[in-house]
């Protein structure tokens, strides 16, 4: 395994994939308090929809990075997959950095 620096579309995957996660976490807090404490749904309200662009965004970045950065279809799929469960998408970037998926060929000359 090689440890790289994400460039580029790497880059912007790797930030898309920790707000998917944060948002994702204040989603989760907000669904606790409404209900299970039941003290109020003002987490709900806001991370709800927050939530939900940042998911749509995330499939995009994927979907970009994907065929940018040349994944095979197995990590496509896995990369997709992932930002269904709670905060899975945060370990898949950093797997992802370790295999050296998150950066760019250079050009050949």
């Amino acid at each position: 395994m090689t440890t790289t620096k994400p460039t580029g579309i790497g880059k912007l995957f790797v930030a898309v994939c920790l707000i998917e996660g944060l948002t994702w976490t204040g989603l989760l807090i907000g669904m606790f308090l409404k209900y299970t404490t039941e003290t109020t749904d003002l987490g709900v309200r806001f991370f709800g929809p927050v939530h939900g662009g940042a998911f749509m965004v995330y499939v995009v970045v994927t979907v970009l990075a994907a065929l940018r950065l040349r994944w095979p279809w197995w990590a496509t799929l896995i990369a997709l997959v992932a930002a269904v469960p709670p905060l899975v998408t945060i370990p898949l970037e950093i797997w992802f950095k370790k295999r050296g998926m998150l950066t760019e060929a250079p050009a050949v000359r």
